[in-house]
């Protein structure tokens, strides 16, 4: 029989596991991105601003997706338009400024702005290019470049969520976000595209149109990736970068109140600027004849050497007026035909935004009108398939257009009888 005897020696304390934090803990550690010490969040700002500043990559890209854009709008192909955007280089540039908007530094903005113009500047050049070598084949169906050259709140939304994706997406993970990169750039270089290519076909006003929706775009897009950056817990690290933060904020918001017309209808709400009346629009923007201008259909119009001079007050004369007889003549007189009236129209489409003008009643697209556009109506209503059809002529820059209408989304500008 053996005996044991316990060990003298001490045991050490056995150490328990610290408690297992909360699921509730757990949620709000994964949540917190951006570390607490300015040590930290200097070292991932760092970290961030190395994965944002742009390489020869981006440069090479954006010639290629112009390229591929101008080629879509001259064929008028959606799917030419998106494989362009496929092909748009990743929007590290723009999640660099806003990075430099939250954190205050002015000279990472201004790179990171610089790198970003001058790759807007390569897809504007490319949209020039098509442009002008679209003026062999005028006139076109340009259905899509008088549709991306348009602002659209759905447009706006889709960017909105795009942008906050987009800058969520970049600093949590370490890949790269090509999926919300894509959506940015849909948003931001087909109208800009399309802005270059009107210039370059010198068709329309796609031109200052679409180069009005890439500025709203941009200011749009800058607002809310700041303000999911702010949200996720970034900062500036000195008071100066407070100041630079805000400016870029308010200029950011100042472009959008005042490209999107929102400045005018508070003014307008708030009574301090009176409201305009939709004659006066259309008359402002377009050139409308005036009743100067156009001749009576009734009563031609006369030379001024034979129009009656009337005397106030005048005593009429007793004196019996001679008739004198003039021996007939074989000259042929001058009839004076009139001309009647021209009837123009504006669109006034209920849903949509606008209209389109097709080759014939029901016919393929030609053009895309905006509510407000002036067309010359040419004939009466033909009906096709139980909707009244009218022929219209539309002008652009130089370019006129012929087509078909639907009545319905046309509102009168000059006096039409039976309309």
């Amino acid at each position: 029989m053996t005996l044991t005897y316990p060990d003298p020696s001490p045991q050490p304390p056995q150490e328990t596991p610290p408690p297992r934090p909360s699921r509730a803990r757990r949620r709000r550690a994964r949540r917190m991105v951006v570390p607490k010490g300015a040590e930290g969040r200097a070292a991932l700002l760092g970290q961030l601003v190395r994965r944002a500043y742009p390489s020869y990559e981006f440069f090479l890209f954006a010639v290629l997706c112009g390229a591929i854009l101008g080629a879509g709008y001259i064929l008028d192909s959606q799917a030419f338009l998106i494989f362009g955007i496929l092909m748009a280089p990743l929007m590290t540039p723009w999640v660099g400024m806003t990075l430099a908007t939250v954190s205050g530094s002015a000279r990472f903005f201004f790179q990171t702005l610089a790198a970003l113009i001058i790759g807007s500047l390569l897809i504007f050049a490319s949209g020039l290019l098509a442009g002008l070598a679209a003026r062999i084949w005028l006139p076109l169906t340009l259905n899509q470049a008088f549709v991306h050259a348009r602002l659209w709140w759905p447009d706006l939304v889709a960017l909105a969520l795009a942008a906050i994706l987009l800058t969520a997406s970049f600093v949590r993970s370490e890949k790269k976000p090509f999926l919300p990169s894509v959506m940015v750039a849909y948003e931001l270089f087909l109208p800009l595209n399309a802005a270059a290519f009107g210039l370059g076909s010198g068709v329309g006003d796609i031109w200052p149109q679409g180069l009005l929706v890439f500025a709203v775009h941009l200011a749009w897009a800058t607002l809310f990736g700041t303000l999911t950056l702010i949200a996720l817990g970034f900062k500036p690290f000195k008071l100066t970068g407070y100041f630079f933060g805000a400016v870029v904020l308010l200029v950011a918001a100042a472009s959008l109140v005042a490209l999107t017309g929102l400045g005018t209808i508070i003014l307008q709400t708030a009574g301090i600027v009176p409201a305009s009346t939709p004659e006066a629009t259309v008359a402002a923007q377009v050139d409308v004849p005036t009743a100067e201008a156009i001749p009576s259909a009734t009563h031609p119009p006369f030379p001024a050497s034979s129009t009656p001079e009337i005397v106030p007050n005048a005593t009429p004369s007793r004196t019996p007026t001679p008739y004198i007889t003039l021996p007939p003549t074989t000259t042929a007189t001058v009839t004076l035909t009139p001309q009647p009236t021209p009837l123009y129209a504006r669109i006034h489409a209920e849903q949509g935004g606008g209209a389109y003008v097709r080759r014939e009643p029901g016919g393929p697209v030609i053009l895309t009108l905006d509510n407000g556009d002036l067309v010359q109506v040419l004939s009466e209503a033909l009906e096709y398939g139980d909707v009244p059809w009218v022929h219209v002529k539309v002008v652009r820059g130089e370019q006129t257009f012929d087509g078909w209408i639907i009545q319905g989304v046309l509102l009168t500008a000059t006096p039409a009888p039976g309309w």
